[in-house]
């Protein structure tokens, strides 16, 4: 018999920095509602979704900052959205600012069962954008001041009878990612993102942003034989325009599932699981293929040199 995920993507509209915490989470409570009304098992909601996308803003301290970081999960104004997916019988993904007991920031990810236990967590590795001030810059991307590389690799989890991996936003455009988690027999990557449609400083792809964020995603479901489900928060918040978008990649790199608006919105999908294992054991049977002796390289060097004149 087949494996079977119901899988939810509850992509969000925009967070303005007016919007309170509880706000928020009654929209995510009502988009998981939404979810399991279609049968949804799992519900992936976006990157630092509790919040408007502060790394926006420049602060001369950046302590300034840790009023948007959550000390405690679920804390109070959470706690309703574990609540709720304990009274539907629903787990999901949440992102958010982890400041952690010891002083430490990062762009975390959450993997919740639906007794409402937290059972897997994972700290965003490939953080981008800047560390200085751009003044001239209509708004900043400072994740660099903000948070620190994460410091949990890219686990693989057994949750919903599935293997399941998690990462964050930039983490997708990166091969790496899907190929650690790959190595480790993953099914089903989630992930969520906020994405602006314009760097002011790299402004040369703009009109590819949409292309390229479906790109990354479909390219490590097929190179890895998984699903991915990404998940973004999109429209206007606070001036900066966020990209959309959201879909479900099947392992042969199709979209089964995609967004339609900018706002809030579910998708969903029945993850035939068994799918993985196609390509598992033929283009992609890394056992039989793969050949580590000529990859040292990946791990050897971190920036580009250009070959010996």
């Amino acid at each position: 018999m087949a494996r079977t995920l119901i899988v939810a993507g509850a992509q969000t509209g925009p967070v303005q920095r007016s919007d309170s915490r509880a706000s928020v989470v009654r929209r995510l409570i009502d988009l998981m509602r939404q979810a399991h009304a279609r049968g949804a098992q799992v519900v992936v909601f976006p990157e630092l979704v509790l919040t408007t996308f502060f790394p926006r803003y420049w602060a001369d301290n950046p302590a300034e900052m840790d009023s948007w970081f959550e000390r405690e999960m679920p804390g109070p104004d959470t706690k309703p959205l574990f609540e709720e997916a304990v009274r539907l019988g629903v787990g999901f993904y949440l992102g958010y600012a982890e400041l952690t007991e010891d002083g430490h920031h990062y762009n975390t990810s959450i993997l919740v069962d639906k007794s409402g236990k937290i059972i897997a967590k994972y700290r965003k590795v490939h953080l981008p954008g800047h560390l200085e001030h751009l003044p001239e810059a209509p708004w900043q991307h400072l994740e660099k001041r903000y948070f620190e590389p994460g410091n949990l690799g890219f686990p693989v989890w057994r949750a919903f009878d599935a293997n399941v991996g998690m990462c964050i936003c930039n983490d997708r455009r990166w091969p790496e990612t899907y190929r650690v988690m790959g190595l480790q027999d993953v099914e089903v990557v989630m992930l969520g993102y906020n994405t602006p449609t314009h760097l002011p400083w790299v402004s040369g792809y703009d009109n590819l942003s949409d292309f390229h964020n479906k790109l990354s995603m479909q390219a490590g479901a097929y190179q890895n034989s998984c699903f991915v489900v990404g998940v973004a928060k999109g429209g206007v918040e606070e001036g900066c325009d966020l990209l959309a978008g959201s879909v479900i990649c099947a392992p042969s790199g199709e979209i089964i599932a995609q967004a339609a608006t900018n706002g809030d919105e579910v998708i969903t999908a029945a993850l035939n699981l068994d799918m993985c294992a196609i390509n598992k054991g033929a283009t992609f049977n890394f056992g039989l293929h793969r050949r580590t002796e000529h990859y040292k390289l990946i791990v050897e060097r971190t920036g580009a040199q250009p070959p010996a004149a």
